[in-house]
């Protein structure tokens, strides 16, 4: 959460998105992030629960009634099915959906307009990159302020701009920036003319500078059913990473038993720092697989296979492994057997 914030305060100051939203935008990232955080919080929490038993000799007793690890898989699915049933929603239907509230609200205040764009004391860029202000100090609000410079490219010409003071003026539907006192240079690109020009009152049309138009939609914003629908690189990326959230939940309810099993002389910090490095490998791996589906490099289902399906042998194996008290030396006896008989 505290590089989250940092790294939004970050995207804030760059003029990402409207400082004021900083805790909006918190909130939505922390929706997209809410599958990653339940995962964690429910594969430590069995792995906390049954070290505890551990420790307390509780284990001793579930395994003197005739029971097993392999007992434990149906009450914990029992009592993790309802954050898996939302794990899957948040993944499918509520990641997309909070990141596309972002990107709007980036969008929206990347095509304000030039006026409100404009910041005392900063340069400020306009939404299509060809004019630039700078005011010095504001006067009430936004309407008018002191010590005004605008530099303008368009046209193929370069324009300067400042002037003492300026007002902004609403003329019929359309609104001008009324500058008092001041000079213009103009100027045509790749020729040394410079023309200058001082006035009283200088006029100048200033709108909302909306980007254009675009059909490019970033594809962690587009509805699962939209990715299912199209099936590019690009989608199959996307879907990897949430039907991944949703399978590594569910293989880490069952690594989670396998691994909780911990000796009560050493205690169980070892066991959460082992489930830490488990849990941040996992997901790594699954972020690194979705850049390799997207370029190619991986299919879809080979990297669901490989990734989830060969966590879930492993998790299951060593499940088995802690169930029938299997030790290395006993699986590998028979291969040693074999290798003493087979020279006679």
């Amino acid at each position: 959460m505290t590089m989250t914030l940092i790294r939004t305060l970050g995207q804030a100051s760059r003029g990402s998105f409207n400082p004021s939203d900083v805790i909006l935008v918190m909130g939505y990232i922390v929706l997209a992030y809410m599958p990653t955080i339940l995962t964690m919080s429910l594969f430590i929490s069995i792995i906390a629960t049954l070290s505890r038993m551990y420790r307390d000799s509780e284990m001793v007793i579930w395994f003197t009634s005739g029971r097993g690890l392999s007992s434990l898989l149906g009450p914990l699915f029992r009592f993790a099915w309802p954050v898996l049933l939302v794990v899957m929603a948040l993944a499918l239907l509520v990641l997309p959906w909070s990141n596309l509230q972002i990107e709007n609200m980036k969008d929206q205040y990347e095509k304000r307009g030039d006026i409100e764009r404009i910041e005392p004391g900063q340069f400020q860029e306009s939404a299509g990159g060809k004019r630039v202000f700078f005011v010095e100090k504001n006067a009430s609000g936004q309407q008018s302020g002191s010590n005004v410079f605008i530099a303008t490219t368009e046209y193929g010409k370069e324009t300067i701009t400042s002037a003492r003071s300026g007002r902004i003026q609403r003329v019929g539907q359309d609104r001008f920036l009324m500058l008092g006192n001041g000079q213009r240079l103009e100027s045509v690109i790749g020729k040394s003319d410079l023309k200058i020009s001082e006035f009283e009152e200088y006029g100048t049309k200033v709108g909302v500078d909306v980007l254009g138009g675009t059909d490019y939609v970033p594809t962690n914003t587009r509805p699962t059913l939209a990715l299912l629908s199209n099936l590019t690189l690009p989608n199959l990326a996307e879907l990897s990473w949430r039907i991944g959230l949703i399978l590594a939940a569910i293989n880490f309810v069952i690594i989670g038993i396998a691994v909780s099993s911990v000796n009560p002389r050493v205690g169980r910090s070892a066991n959460l720092i082992f489930a830490m490095f488990a849990f941040v490998m996992y997901y790594n791996l699954l972020n690194l697989g979705q850049s390799w589906i997207a370029s190619g490099k991986f299919t879809f289902s080979g990297f669901l296979l490989v990734l989830h399906g060969g966590a879930l042998l492993l998790g299951t194996f060593w499940l088995a492994k802690g169930h029938n008290n299997w030790r290395w030396r006993t699986l590998l006896r028979p291969a040693n057997l074999f290798l003493r008989k087979s020279p006679t």
